[in-house]
């Protein structure tokens, strides 16, 4: 299986994944915590305690998905290592990558963003085990599963407690939910997340997510990994003492094209240089 027919396997399977998270009405099927007393509690609408819960619900829809691709899956074995689920194939051992990202609409056409990943770390130190189940190098591809819902228009009292006999006047805090995969590198846009962040962003538009078509679909990988391998954020730049070399799309190809510039002015001199090392046998060394 490579990268491909693997992205193929996990689009056509998150059509079944509204069944994990949704009522046939498209609410949450979540609507709260429940403790020995049989007392719920309303959940918050804190993002990441909605990403958390909502990664509970899918993983059983991700075991079924290895079961008949016959492939082996494998958790994140801490917090804050990557990838959320690593997927190998049990003959090539080929593995793949996937994390599990949601966001939530900002309009009808819109979402707030989400980050397909850090710039930093294992993404640059490709053969490093650090943080990641295995190093990034190994992986065939890098996916996102994303899921896009909306904020429920209700006021949610975060105070109140319901008993069972309550739970279907419990409101759902999200709802309407839309699921996607994509490789990372067709969502990722030209910049970091919100706030004082070392991860990527996203494109916003929903239909460039759904369809991957962010500024490098078509730039292709290999650009998406130069650029954000050697962006540097304000930060990153003072601490080296140095400018930013990039804020963009449009000053990466500025910051290119000068090292190609300079380059071709020198080719004569880097031709007579790689000769001479050819013929003092240095290219050996």
């Amino acid at each position: 299986m490579n990268s491909d027919q693997f992205l193929k396997h996990l689009q056509s399977h998150t059509e079944s994944f509204a069944a994990a998270v949704a009522t046939n009405e498209g609410d949450w099927v979540i609507k709260g915590f429940i403790d020995v007393y049989r007392r719920i509690y309303t959940i918050s609408i804190d993002t990441k305690i909605i990403s958390k819960v909502l990664e509970l619900l899918l993983f059983p829809m991700f075991v079924d998905f290895a079961k008949r691709q016959d492939l082996e899956i494998h958790l994140s074995p801490q917090q804050n290592f990557y990838p959320d689920l690593t997927f190998i194939e049990k003959v090539t051992r080929s593995k793949f990558a996937v994390d599990i990202k949601s966001t939530y609409r900002v309009d009808s056409t819109n979402v707030n963003g989400m980050t397909p990943g850090a710039f930093t770390g294992y993404f640059r130190n490709r053969n490093s085990s650090k943080n990641t189940l295995y190093p990034y190098d190994e992986y065939q591809g890098h996916f996102v599963l994303g899921v896009i819902y909306s904020k429920s228009g209700d006021t949610i009292d975060e105070r109140k407690q319901y008993s069972i006999d309550d739970l279907d006047k419990i409101p759902s805090v999200i709802h309407e939910f839309q699921f996607f995969a994509q490789p990372k590198f067709r969502i990722a846009s030209a910049r970091p997340g919100s706030g004082n962040t070392k991860n990527i962003g996203s494109v916003t538009p929903i239909d460039h997510l759904i369809n991957g078509a962010g500024p490098f679909a078509k730039l292709g990988e290999e650009v998406y990994d130069d650029y954000w391998m050697f962006y540097l954020t304000k930060d990153m730049a003072k601490a080296l003492d140095i400018e930013r070399p990039y804020i963009n799309l449009k000053t990466y190809l500025e910051y290119k094209n000068r090292g190609i510039d300079t380059l071709r002015e020198h080719e004569e001199e880097i031709c007579r240089l790689w000769d001479d090392e050819q013929n003092s046998g240095e290219d050996s060394q």
